[in-house]
């Protein structure tokens, strides 16, 4: 939408080369109503698993339209992204959501028979993974890995013991809710996991796993590839 973007949150960083011209009106927890409203939106976007219900209740009060997004897989996604194009009329909306839809569809029809088993850890201190009626699981298992925390909801927290126990083969490290990097690879070799075993314990861009959007093409496409299963 351009010029027709008048704020942002200081996490709402792409794309890189415009973004920075954009009001900032505080955090995803923490948005500041009070210059939201100086800006006279004629529509706030907001998504449930990042914004404040406080934030959003507040706009409403005030007669702000809100659209609301809360996706958990990425069909839910993709049909968040076709009803906000159309809200907004956005003029590209087919060029950026068709070849989502195609690597989509494409993942669907090619999924192995076996899938190698996924431990993607949202924290640490202590470790959280991600449960069933989360979209990063939903990324996971459309990429052609099993998720296994698969079994539980929410972000669920778990032991060393009981990574160990689930025997990931692969392990995502993401740079982002929690900023994992090189200096946590020895904690995750020192498992007894087929995961480290195999060296197969990567630092991934956190985008990748819990950016919906206008990237979710190439995500899904690198994760597979990153899989082997592309």
């Amino acid at each position: 939408m351009g010029e027709k973007v008048v704020g942002r949150t200081r996490y709402c960083t792409q794309p890189p080369r415009r973004v920075g011209g954009v009001e900032r009106v505080g955090g995803t927890k923490k948005v500041d109503v009070e210059r939201v409203l100086e800006l006279e939106p004629d529509l706030v976007v907001a998504v449930r698993e990042e914004n404040a219900r406080e934030s959003v209740e507040a706009l409403q009060t005030a007669g702000v339209p809100t659209f609301v997004g809360a996706p958990e897989t990425v069909e839910e996604a993709l049909e968040m992204l076709r009803e906000l194009a159309v809200l907004v009329e956005a003029p590209r909306a087919d060029a950026v959501i068709s070849p989502i839809e195609r690597v989509y569809e494409g993942l669907r029809g090619t999924r192995p028979p076996r899938r190698p088993r996924l431990f993607v850890p949202i924290w640490k201190g202590p470790y959280m993974g991600v449960g069933s009626d989360t979209y990063v699981h939903d990324v996971v298992e459309v990429s052609g890995g099993e998720n296994v925390c698969g079994g539980r909801t929410r972000y669920p927290v778990v032991s060393p013991e009981e990574i160990e126990a689930s025997q990931p083969e692969v392990i995502l490290l993401p740079d982002e809710p929690y900023p994992f990097s090189a200096e946590d690879l020895a904690e995750f070799y020192a498992l007894d996991v087929p995961a480290a075993r195999e060296d197969r314990i990567h630092l991934v861009d956190g985008k990748l796993l819990t950016w919906y959007g206008p990237r979710m093409a190439g995500s899904l496409r690198q994760l597979s590839a990153l899989l082997g299963l592309s």
